[in-house]
This record gives C-alpha cells, sequence and structure tokens, in this order.
C-alpha cells in the first residue's frame, strides 16, 4: 500500500493508459487486427486496474479515487463515439466496423460498469471484482475462441456457439479465482482460494448461461450483473 492515494491514482492512471494506448498503437500500426486488439484491451484492462486498488489507503474515499480512471477513460470513449475527440488509433482498436459510434454501446457499457462496481463493492466483498473478472476474461475469451473455433451453433442462440461458451466459463472463472486469490495473499480477503472455488464456480456457470443468450451489445452489462445478483448469497 502507497500512504499517499495521489500517487496511487497516478500509478493506476498510467497502468490503464500504457495498456491502452500500446494497443491503440500495435492495432493502428497494423501488428494486430482490431477485433484482436479490441478483445486484448477487453480482457487486460480491468485486471490490471483492480490489481492497482491495493495501492490505495484504507480512507474511505480511496474507491472514488479509483474510480476516476475508469470514469476518464469512459468519458474519452463519449467523446471519441460522439465526435468532438478525433482518436482513429482508438476507433481502429476498439471497434469491429471502424465506426466510431461503435464505441456507445460496448466499450462505453464496459467502462460504465467499472465506475459502477468499484464505487459500490470495492473491498467490502468480493462480489464486485467476480463480476468485473465475468466481464474481462469471460467475455472476452468467449469471442476469441468462438470467433476461431466455433463451429456448433448453440440450440437457443444461433449466432453463438458451444466452444465460445467453455472460453466464456473459462475465461470468467480463472480470472475471477486468479483476482480473489490475489486479494487473498494482499491479506484483504480472509481464509484460503479453496474456501471462494465453489461459489465462483456456480457464478461462472450462471454468468455463461447469461451470456449464451441471444442479447446483443449488452453481455457487459449482463454478465456482471450475474455476479451482483447470486454474489451476496455467498459473501
Amino acid at each position: 500500500m502507497i500512504q499517499n492515494n495521489l500517487i496511487a491514482l497516478l500509478i493506476t492512471f498510467a497502468v490503464a493508459l500504457a495498456w491502452l494506448r500500446l494497443n491503440d498503437f500495435a492495432a493502428h500500426r497494423g501488428w494486430i487486427s482490431s477485433h484482436l486488439s479490441r478483445k486484448i484491451i477487453h480482457m487486460g484492462t480491468g485486471p490490471l486496474f483492480v490489481l492497482c486498488w491495493p495501492l490505495f489507503t484504507g480512507s474511505p474515499y480511496s474507491r472514488y479515487l479509483a474510480a476516476l480512471v475508469p470514469l476518464a477513460i469512459t468519458l474519452q470513449f463519449i467523446l471519441v463515439g460522439i465526435g468532438v475527440v478525433r482518436d482513429p488509433a482508438a476507433v481502429q482498436a476498439m471497434t469491429r466496423s471502424g465506426d466510431r459510434r461503435e464505441i456507445l454501446r460496448g466499450p462505453l457499457y464496459y467502462g460504465i460498469v467499472f465506475v459502477a462496481l468499484t464505487t459500490l463493492y470495492w473491498y467490502d466483498s468480493p462480489t464486485g471484482m467476480v463480476g468485473l473478472m465475468l466481464m474481462c476474461g469471460g467475455d472476452g475469451l468467449a469471442d476469441i475462441l468462438g470467433r476461431r473455433f466455433g463451429r456448433t451453433p448453440l440450440p437457443w442462440s444461433p449466432r453463438k456457439t458451444w466452444i465460445g461458451s467453455f472460453g466464456m466459463f473459462l475465461g470468467g472463472w480463472s480470472f475471477a479465482l486468479g483476482i480473489v486469490l490475489a486479494f487473498i495473499l494482499f491479506n484483504i480477503f480472509p481464509g484460503q482460494s479453496v474456501d471462494y472455488l465453489l461459489p465462483i464456480t456456480l457464478i461462472a456457470l450462471a454468468a455463461t448461461l447469461v451470456e449464451s443468450l441471444p442479447l446483443h451489445d449488452i453481455d457487459n452489462i449482463t454478465v456482471p450483473l450475474v455476479a451482483v445478483l447470486i454474489g451476496p448469497v455467498f459473501w
């Protein structure tokens, strides 16, 4: 823990911005596809942000200071999406079609959920960070595996595949368990990782089922909502 919230805030901003700009640059130069860049940003930004939380002090205001990071990035998304700020690298990295207005859907929801769950849950329970990790790891890996290897569609959702749903479960479960384990090692959460194994597994299964539904562009809302609804049963 750094005994200065301003320094912690600056470090968190620097980490998040460096990750975003690195992927923007790689996509803009053509080193990786815009689709892959979008998913790498989706999967990596959240864990890096949450792992910065222990840098903040135990002040009751720390959660709000930390939330300024996704809030600032979300405001940037809005400005780029509505055309006030011109950022071709960000558009290429975060959209499927190259249309800047696409940022006002999935990426915007992603940022709003991060602000909400950071301020609502923080260290109070694992619920918030489990919801965030399901969104990052689960939804991200589902899309990557589904597009690359998906051959057999789900009977109730033809645009989604069995391998995509497997990726959703695997990514969400492993990211959530990994983050909780880190916070156990930081002496923030009590107990051992085995104590969290069953709750995280059940929540990840429920989130996988919800993600498999034929809903479009709102997975960044529905997936973490599963953790919000089920998490209090366990924590």
